[in-house]
């Protein structure tokens, strides 16, 4: 790979944002900072039940309690740094609302190559996307999310230090938000791996918000490796602010397929050759 080619799609992103707020408790993952290999696709399922959430219509917005969200997230490796995720966003609430469909994303992203040799990983994503105003007043957004992680012996540390921008509804006047999220985990076997996730959003980076309308939410999590061709990530986490959905659970499952016929020795042979 190239370094102008990364650089390209990194200056790249980091201007868009200038342009385009994260979705809210659909997409709930720390990123860590490989992307999919080439050629190869990883569909994944996020689930997301609110046990404890808003129970009032607010600026016109369908209540979160009780409210099971579910994600579809499709990405595929395009080459060996660079990948593309697209995500649909739906949501089921049994009071208020109904089963419907939120909106969708898309999101780029690119990575440092392993031959740089860098003392951490490090990528950078683009997610852009649309949700309908009754789940979110901000209709169309830009998420900015520089990652890096380490592993040091058993423990394994991810940041993804977030910028969020809105481009049309209120969040506009906030300017760039800064959303911070953050992963602890521990390897208590070659298939288990359990810590801590955070995630926050703490308002506009000229000018914090007060801590009571500030998201901040803290989360107990595991990561099972039970096979190669297959991801399970679960956790529980508790709103620490008066703003913040108070308990909500979390699954995603992940699969990767490779499409396409593998060539064998057979096939490269030429034709007409025993």
């Amino acid at each position: 790979m190239r370094l102008r080619s990364f650089v390209f799609v990194l200056l790249f992103s980091a201007a868009a944002v200038c342009r385009l707020s994260a979705q809210e408790n659909y997409e709930i993952q720390v990123y860590g900072s490989e992307t999919m290999d080439k050629g190869k696709t990883m569909v994944e399922l996020h689930s997301n039940f609110t046990i404890s959430g808003t129970k009032k219509v607010e600026n016109g917005m369908v209540p979160t309690n009780h409210a099971l969200h579910e994600t579809l997230e499709i990405t595929h490796g395009i080459t060996d740094w660079f990948e593309t995720g697209f995500y649909v966003f739906t949501s089921y609430n049994p009071i208020q609302g109904g089963y419907g469909w939120v909106g969708s994303h898309i999101r780029p992203r690119v990575a440092a190559p392993k031959d740089w040799k860098l003392p951490v990983g490090l990528s950078l994503s683009a997610e852009v996307g649309y949700q309908r105003a009754k789940y979110s007043e901000d209709t169309w957004s830009l998420e900015l999310r520089p990652i890096i992680d380490k592993t040091i012996g058993k423990s394994y540390f991810a940041f993804n230090p977030t910028l969020d921008r809105s481009f049309h509804g209120p969040g506009i006047a906030s300017g760039m938000v800064f959303s911070p999220n953050f992963k602890y985990g521990y390897e208590f076997s070659k298939k288990v791996n359990a810590g801590i996730e955070y995630y926050g959003s703490v308002g506009a980076l000229t000018s914090f918000d007060p801590i009571r309308d500030q998201q901040q939410q803290v989360m107990a999590a595991i990561d099972l490796d039970l096979d190669p061709k297959w991801e399970f990530n679960a956790g529980i986490g508790i709103g620490m602010t008066s703003s913040t959905d108070h308990l909500i659970l979390k699954f995603i499952v992940g699969r990767r397929f490779e499409f396409g016929k593998k060539k064998t020795a057979a096939d490269l042979k030429p034709v007409g050759k025993p």
